[in-house]
């Protein structure tokens, strides 16, 4: 069967698609791919700015190229990608076989390509990514929707502020209260829920295989 609202196997891609929709660019097989780019770009650049005694020559100018890397992937560039994982059935794996391709398109670069994924395992590009995806997602959609309906609802808080209405408790009706008071309670209790969710730190794993950095040590005492 082919993938539409009808086939979908979750309803998030399914009868919910339009409301999700712009999650896709955190949470899709090709988001994936993506950020699983960027932290083997960001990583690679981050041994040259050590930097490691092999890679100390090269020159900010590639460096930057790389991160168009990234920033310009494509749902193309993310089809290549399963493409190669078709051979290597590995999804990470292809994912490094991709970037020494791009690597092999420059000059400064392709006689570097062994530093790409250098000492790491794939959890540790998988266990970077996705926490990245969650906190990207948090702060330019979750976040953002959050506070615009707290400020709505703090709207109406002022609108309904002389509204009566009968208020209960053990399930009974008791005295009464306001309708813009009851509402209030929501924004507090949003604001400060929000609030929690914020300090919450969004950890990764960099590591190695075992969490030791042993393949770290032995390259480099």
């Amino acid at each position: 069967m082919k993938l539409n609202s009808l086939t979908a196997i979750s309803p998030i891609d399914g009868r919910y698609r339009k409301k999700a929709e712009t999650l896709a660019v955190y949470f899709s097989e090709y988001a994936l791919i993506k950020y699983r780019i960027k932290v083997e770009i960001e990583y690679f650049i981050a041994l040259c700015e050590l930097p490691l005694p092999q890679l100390k020559t090269i020159q900010t100018e590639p460096l930057e190229d790389l991160r168009n890397i990234y920033c310009n992937f494509t749902e193309i560039n993310a089809q290549q990608i399963k493409d190669i994982e078709n051979v290597t059935n590995h999804d990470v794996k292809a994912v490094e076989y991709f970037l020494r391709e791009q690597f092999e398109n420059s000059e400064s670069l392709k006689a570097h390509k062994e530093f790409i994924h250098f000492a790491l395992t794939s959890q540790d590009i998988n266990n970077t990514s996705i926490p990245l995806s969650i906190k990207e997602a948090l702060e330019q959609v979750y976040y953002p929707l959050i506070e615009e309906l707290t400020e709505q609802l703090r709207v109406y808080t002022q609108e309904w502020r002389d509204i009566a209405m009968l208020a209960k408790t053990h399930g009974q009706p008791a005295s009464p209260t306001r309708l813009g008071k009851e509402i209030m309670v929501f924004v507090y209790r949003l604001e400060k829920q929000l609030e929690v969710l914020k300090a919450c730190p969004v950890t990764a794993k960099f590591g190695g295989a075992t969490g030791n950095y042993n393949a770290h040590h032995v390259a480099y005492p």
